[in-house]
């Protein structure tokens, strides 16, 4: 019972923390933790202090075996309250912070000087001796330390991929590709999404290899799906898949999936959708409010700090008897666009009506509870230095790809809205690409992210094709150039570069269904339309009573029944009356180099 009262107090701390805005573990510990603000370094310099932010997350194991022994220490507690101004941060809640540091993995430990010069960065738990020695190192010699290196200026006078760079982006996907084990790196594993979803595009396209690495990693992922509860884990150490850290968060939830949809469409292999479905349904019990909106993660412990394997080895009336990890109540835009997007490909995969009503239902709370005027979206309730371009390009993806599953025209409106609002508040003004968070001053000034840019240059093209409207092909544009910097393009994983560049070169595959949405023959047609296994199409359904399509750059001749259409670059089909023979047509494409 005492292991019960810990969990569920500890579960109680975080979330009391969460709504009055307060670090997680600010109470008991010795140390007087603060929130990040831009008035930190005119304290900083009043007092003489260096600063020190912990970057932690709620669902953290190692975050809490940090809390539990490192800032629990005595001498560490003496020197940070002597000589330090300390900071923790749920890196959740802040994507400005969190995106800066995402490559040091949590928890994060950030040593500043007063005028707001990094001096250490520090990845992952670090004990007490060596916090002290770490501590009183930098007040004796204030200078950058050897984990501080010179950021290097990208060259951006690249507007696309180039040949030369593209080749050597196709060479980074196979070496960092772990051939015996599958997956892409060799020491952590876990599902790549736009790895994977790169196999996937040239695996229809006849690639051999390329399947094999899809296959490989697909199959060996559903070893980190819980057996007993449903969801992914984060990830597997040891360089095998066999070493989860439990905890399961809501980008990994969503990434695996969308993947796994995407997987069942093209391959039609079960064990791809039961994936899917057993995510879908940890989402359902675990991580979905009473309004239909998702929550944010579930811990990696049941017990802050102590290590859970044997717990999730156990069945659920057992796992249930010793407490239940702490499920992360926040609503964040951003986490739910992830989610929202995925069902929605769910959805059009399997056909499942269930899934688009889960999606459409979270939709309709965050438009309802995040909105900000002019088509963006809070992170949270309150944002303390947002808005952030995650929330807002998150809920455009998911109202396209809402869209893309329904052809109800209300979501590509509201794609529209946001990619404007996107435009209006996080272009960069001295060089391309769109940065992490509205705001460019303070101590951690937002940057343009990597991985942010190409789903942001993916969803402004698919916009474009979907609507015509050039000002999204620019958006697009903004972003690709940002990315094709080849400092930035080289980054691992290489290959969301690939797809993005790849999407803006060529037009989608367009599929087009005229009838009216209450006729039943036109619904099976836009359903096989929907389930073609490929994320860059455009799919959209013409009923002639709710005035033109959004891009009417193909005009359709006039039947008395519901009618299909495939077109290319080149072409449109005849059109296809019958289900069934669309479903053959499309069925072929698939298969076509």
């Amino acid at each position: 019972m005492r292991a019960d009262r810990r969990g569920t107090w500890g579960a109680a701390l975080m979330i009391v923390a969460g709504l009055f805005g307060l670090p997680a573990h600010a109470a008991g510990d010795g140390i007087p933790w603060r929130n990040w603000s831009d008035d930190l370094f005119a304290q900083s310099q009043r007092e003489h202090k260096l600063v020190l932010l912990d970057l932690e997350a709620v669902w953290c194991h190692w975050c809490h075996v940090m809390d539990q022994q490192t800032y629990r220490d005595a001498a560490v507690i003496k020197l940070l309250r002597e000589r330090y101004i300390t900071v923790k941060v749920d890196q959740d809640s802040r994507p400005d912070l969190s995106n800066r540091y995402e490559d040091y993995g949590w928890p994060a430990t950030i040593i500043y000087a007063p005028d707001g010069r990094e001096l250490v960065k520090r990845s992952g738990y670090i004990p007490p001796a060596g916090m002290v020695s770490l501590l009183q190192a930098v007040i004796d010699d204030p200078t950058p330390g050897p984990s501080i290196t010179p950021e290097v200026k990208p060259d951006f006078s690249d507007v696309v991929i180039t040949t030369s760079l593209r080749g050597t982006l196709e060479k980074l996907v196979v070496e960092q590709y772990d051939a015996e084990h599958g997956g892409w790196g060799f020491s952590q594993k876990f599902l790549d999404a736009d790895s994977v979803e790169y196999c996937l595009q040239q695996s229809r396209r006849g690639d051999a290899d390329a399947t094999r690495m899809a296959r490989q990693t697909l199959d060996a992922q559903r070893k980190l799906l819980d057996p007993v509860w449903g969801g992914v884990y984060q990830y597997s150490t040891g360089g095998d898949w066999l070493t989860p850290h439990f905890e399961k968060i809501m980008s990994m939830q969503a990434n695996n999936l969308r993947i796994y949809a995407l997987a069942w469409a093209q391959f039609h292999d079960p064990a791809d959708l039961k994936a899917a479905q057993v995510i879908r349904d940890y989402l359902a019990r675990f991580l979905t409010r009473a309004d239909g909106a998702f929550l944010t993660s579930q811990d990696a412990d049941v017990v802050p700090g102590e290590h859970a394997a044997d717990y999730f080895a156990l069945a659920d009336a057992a796992r249930r008897a010793r407490g239940v990890p702490a499920v992360d109540s926040h609503v964040y835009a951003r986490e739910n666009g992830w989610a929202i997007e995925a069902l929605a490909m769910l959805h059009a995969a399997s056909g499942e009506p269930g899934d688009l009503q889960a999606a459409i239902k979270a939709a309709g709370v965050i438009v309802e509870q995040r909105s900000l005027p002019g088509g963006g979206f809070r992170h949270d309730q309150h944002d303390p230095a947002g808005p952030y371009l995650g929330d807002t390009l998150a809920m455009g993806r998911a109202f396209l790809a809402l869209y893309s599953a329904s052809g109800d025209r209300r979501w590509l409106a509201r794609a529209q809205s946001a990619a404007q609002f996107i435009d209006a508040h996080f272009a960069g003004h001295r060089q391309p690409g769109y940065r992490t968070a509205a705001s460019r001053k303070g101590a951690a000034p937002a940057q343009p992210l990597r991985d942010e840019n190409v789903r942001m240059a993916r969803f402004a093209n698919r916009l474009f094709r979907y609507t015509g409207d050039a000002r999204y092909q620019q958006s697009a544009q903004r972003a690709m150039r940002f990315i094709a910097a080849p400092e930035i393009a080289r980054r691992f994983p290489a290959a969301g570069a690939l797809l993005a560049s790849d999407e803006l070169s060529r037009e989608p595959l367009h599929f087009t269904v005229v009838g009216n949405k209450d006729d039943a023959v036109a619904a099976a047609l836009f359903a096989t339309a929907a389930a073609f296994p490929s994320a860059y199409t455009r799919t959209e359904w013409w009923d002639r009573r709710e005035g033109s399509l959004a891009n009417s750059d193909v005009q359709y001749p006039r039947f008395p029944k519901a009618a299909a259409y495939i077109c290319t670059e080149r072409s449109c089909s005849l059109p296809i009356f019958e289900p069934p023979t669309f479903s053959t047509r499309l069925a072929t494409l698939a298969r076509a180099p």
